[in-house]
């Protein structure tokens, strides 16, 4: 235990310390997404934030991965954290001034994103260099632990936060996470310098080629990286119709949507452990792939059917159960297969590749329960709407219902492509 620990410290108070700064960027954003559908009442307007922050996140982070591979990992991440906390600011100030509105946060979604584009491959290739090959998987299940943590807490901590101190001293609360990890970073955690990649001063256009031509001669970790893609198109779908579907239920509101988004928190808390315990799988591809099915192939089909938030919080708790198992024997196979020299490049085009369904998926989600979904059901003597009516909001679970048979579908077509290969430590 002593050894684990020492070969661990380095991440380990990196870890604890990002941590917590992401728990204050999500309580922003949760309590930012509760302005916006108060103020527009909208589910393609509140998604439309997640399309800003990962629309310029997936277009540019291709071409990132070279200067991520060329840049000193902790300044890269300083700066980037910097740019984006000035954006909270900037929310901050016009809240203040009584001045904001609907588009600042779009833009500011986005300069956030673009900061991300740099900042995430440069803190994968970080977590890699401080972290010995052999904890990876320990290392995986910690991250997870984190992110269960910040899901289960984030939203009863925010509307709290907001109830005593309003948006203003979310925010605050926010800034004071990013100023205490952005100070451990600068001063307590030595991030050595990755093995030399040889590239010189290869061109952006070149790294992302060299990125893509990796990947092209890495069939395993190509088609994972395209079957997630897949996954995020509707994981993302849900995102944004998730907020709409409990708000708009007369069964519903900011509780309700708290409690359902702290249950999936308190469910990949649990599979964050197990994840931890479990011995090396047999076989992490099939791994991956059946509890991805297990995923999406419960959680929507429970909520297109239910309407009361009891049932609401044990759909997210049976989904998202086994997501940090999934997530774990990704993350090993990313790490022991892509070389620390070019994980900046590889973690830079898959972000662009597994990455850009997601303001895809957003956006349908949110025209789904809008546009379609909505008008399909409006009549509430309809078949339709008598048959997703349980909770009072038939259009949002009508989407639930069609994300539940796409989710299945993108796990099916990818089993056989996916059984060709095994991964062996």
């Amino acid at each position: 235990m002593k050894n684990t620990y020492r070969e661990l410290k380095p991440f380990l108070i990196l870890w604890s310390t990002q941590s917590l700064s992401q728990l204050g960027s999500a309580m922003t954003s949760f309590a930012l997404t509760l302005w916006l559908f108060e103020k527009t009442g909208s589910a393609l307007s509140t998604a439309l934030l997640g399309v800003c922050s990962y629309g310029p996140y997936v277009l540019m982070s291709v071409f990132a991965g070279t200067l991520c591979d060329r840049w000193d990992k902790k300044r890269t991440m300083l700066v980037c954290d910097g740019l984006a906390a000035c954006c909270s600011v900037a929310v901050l100030a016009l809240l203040r001034l009584d001045a904001l509105r609907p588009a600042h946060l779009y833009v500011l979604n986005a300069v956030t994103g673009l900061m991300n584009t740099v900042q995430s491959p440069a803190s994968d290739v970080a977590l890699t260099l401080i972290t010995p090959k052999a904890r990876y998987q320990r290392a995986s299940a910690l991250r997870s632990f984190s992110g269960s943590l910040v899901t289960l807490l984030h939203p009863m901590l925010a509307a709290a936060l907001f109830a005593l101190a309003g948006m203003e001293g979310v925010i605050l609360v926010d800034l004071s996470t990013f100023a205490l990890a952005a100070l451990t970073l600068a001063f307590f955690v030595p991030i050595p310098a990755a093995e030399p990649d040889r590239s010189g001063g290869e061109s952006l256009l070149a790294g992302a080629k060299a990125g893509l031509a990796w990947l092209r001669r890495n069939g395993l970790i190509l088609t994972l990286i395209l079957f997630m893609a897949g996954v995020n198109l509707v994981a993302s779908a849900f995102d944004a119709a998730l907020p709409a579907y409990v708000l708009s239920s007369p069964n519903g509101g900011e509780g309700a949507l708290g409690a359902v988004s702290s249950c999936a928190g308190l469910a990949t808390l649990a599979g964050s452990l197990l994840a931890a315990a479990l011995p090396p799988p047999r076989d992490r591809v099939r791994t991956i792939w059946w509890t991805t099915l297990f995923s999406l192939g419960t959680e929507n089909f429970i909520l297109a059917f239910t309407g009361t938030p009891l049932w609401w919080c044990l759909a997210q708790a049976v989904g998202w159960s086994v997501i940090p198992v999934m997530n774990a024997n990704l993350d090993v196979i990313l790490r022991g297969t892509i070389p620390p020299s070019m994980q900046g490049r590889v973690y830079a085009c898959r972000n662009a590749l597994q990455f850009f369904t997601i303001p895809l998926g957003l956006f349908a989600g949110g025209f789904l329960v809008d546009r379609v979904c909505g008008p399909l059901t409006a009549d509430p003597e309809g078949p339709l709407a008598q048959l997703f009516g349980a909770g009072g909001n038939p259009g949002p679970a009508l989407t639930m219902f069609t994300l539940a048979l796409l989710g299945a579908a993108v796990c099916l077509a990818f089993r056989r492509p996916l059984r060709k290969y095994t991964y062996k430590e």
